[in-house]
């Protein structure tokens, strides 16, 4: 990092966390109260501080990752400044260890992108501080900052094994999976997809050889035509057939590979993936999840797949694969018909905008999730033209992960989303500044909106005193 782009990185960081923490304050004026799945955490973090470490809530679903991790910052800053009493792992102290996370996540991204886009000599200092500071407000992930719940600590330890995975310390890659697993169970499909990433670069190396030895200067791996997908899937399967590239990828992934067997282990001793109440997360074939996802990136990546090039492209290339783009369109009808599942708390939860999305949108009339199905093809074409730049091997791996921690979940939680568009998001080519400037200000504008939402448009439900917002 240079002299004039480490000062205006310092800045930016500086002044989003002095903001975030203006913010906090305000937040925690307006809610003193544990709030949603914080009146489960909240208590158990507490417990842990007393010493507790046997005590476990039943309704709590995820590892005690976030917990551990709260103790083991509060207590020696509680030792260190002299906190006693009810100072100690309060709830404001215990919210306030996100925001950290928020400062780790910030740096993170900012080395994220320098590492996976070094090549791009167009791309300025400025714009990669720019586009840092835009991950970092997220909405759907700036908003939990500010709360206590997983998903800051999730993204922190998940983006950091990445890290580490590119630069080649997959032994402290795979350490840091764990702890993400520990926050989240579906973050063991991350520490996949960094395996992933070993196998997808060695594999792209093998083809361009086995190109170099036919002299065939036709074929592309990114082509993407049916001819050289089945040329590369057969290439695939002889590849991977071969024992000595599987010790190859063995000794190459070992880390990863304890990891997975570990949490096999884990789900054989516990009898399950979920922890605590199973009753409420099931795990089923939820298809259409693909499908919100690909919307919900869309929504949140407009600046960069709305543009009249890019909708003349996709016309064009429906008219040059009808065949294609109609089977398409008969499998997503078909699986929206078999396998669209709706969750109670979907239902029933008026406090979460998925509940006014269900109900203003796919419930005005049966017809509805079927006519959106030309929606999911054009953010679902969009998705993988972005992808172009990435290798055939890379893309393979990112949607398996991808359909591994979407389909299985029965919520509509866009909390779920969170990961798989930041790593989707940080692999697209490095967009112009332009777009740059319109996806930060809508960002804002999209927080903004939350915020005022979530303090001051509360209400009550009928036989309740209790406050009630809206929110993520």
């Amino acid at each position: 990092m240079e002299g004039a782009e480490a000062y205006g990185f310092s800045a930016a960081m500086s002044g989003t966390f002095l903001l975030s923490c203006l913010l906090f304050a305000a937040i925690n004026r307006h809610l003193r109260d544990p709030y949603m799945d914080e009146v489960f955490h909240i208590p158990q973090a507490q417990a842990y501080c007393h010493g507790r470490f046997l005590q476990w809530d039943p309704m709590i679903t995820t590892p005690p990752g976030l917990y551990l991790v709260s103790v083991g910052v509060v207590k020696p800053a509680a030792w260190l400044f002299g906190w006693t009493g009810s100072v100690v792992c309060s709830t404001g102290m215990l919210r306030f260890i996100n925001l950290l996370f928020s400062a780790g996540n910030f740096y993170l991204l900012y080395l994220l992108q320098f590492k996976l886009h070094q090549k791009n000599k167009a791309m300025s200092g400025f714009q990669r501080i720019l586009s840092t500071l835009t991950f970092a407000v997220f909405p759907t992930l700036y908003f939990f900052t500010f709360l206590y719940y997983t998903d800051s600590g999730s993204v922190f330890f998940t983006l950091f094994a990445y890290l580490m995975c590119l630069y080649g310390n997959h032994k402290t890659s795979a350490l840091l999976g764990f702890c993400g697993f520990m926050f989240r169970q579906t973050n063991i499909m991350w520490a996949v997809f960094c395996a992933g990433n070993v196998v997808a670069e060695k594999l792209s190396e093998a083809w361009k050889t086995e190109l170099q030895k036919k002299k065939d200067e036709n074929i592309s791996f990114r082509k993407g035509s049916f001819s050289d997908l089945i040329r590369i899937l057969q290439f695939l399967i002889k590849y991977l057939i071969s024992p000595k590239n599987l010790l190859t990828f063995t000794a190459l992934t070992w880390p990863y590979i304890v990891l997975v067997a570990m949490f096999f282990g884990f789900v054989f001793i516990n009898g399950g993936i979920v922890v605590g109440d199973r009753s409420s997360h099931e795990a089923c074939l939820h298809f259409p999840q693909l499908f919100y996802f690909l919307s919900f990136t869309a929504f949140f990546s407009f600046p960069h797949i709305l543009t009249p090039a890019k909708i003349r492209k996709f016309f064009a290339s429906l008219q040059k694969h009808p065949v294609q783009y109609s089977l398409i369109t008969v499998i997503s009808l078909f699986l929206i018909w078999k396998f669209t599942y709706v969750h109670k708390y979907l239902l029933a939860d008026n406090r979460h905008y998925t509940f006014y999305i269900w109900r203003k949108v796919f419930q005005r009339h049966e017809l509805v999730k079927y006519l959106l199905v030309p929606v999911y093809i054009f953010a679902g074409w969009s998705f993988t033209d972005t992808l172009k730049s990435k290798s055939i091997f890379w893309t393979l791996v990112y949607v398996v992960c991808l359909l591994a921690v979407t389909i299985p979940q029965k919520l509509l939680e866009f909390r779920y989303f969170i990961l798989p568009f930041l790593i989707y998001r940080l692999n697209i080519p490095f967009p112009s500044l332009y777009r740059q400037l319109l996806e930060l200000a809508f960002y804002v504008v999209v927080n903004a909106v939350t915020f005022y939402l979530f303090l001051n448009r509360t209400f009550q439900w009928p036989n309740s005193d209790e406050i009630q917002r809206f929110m993520w």
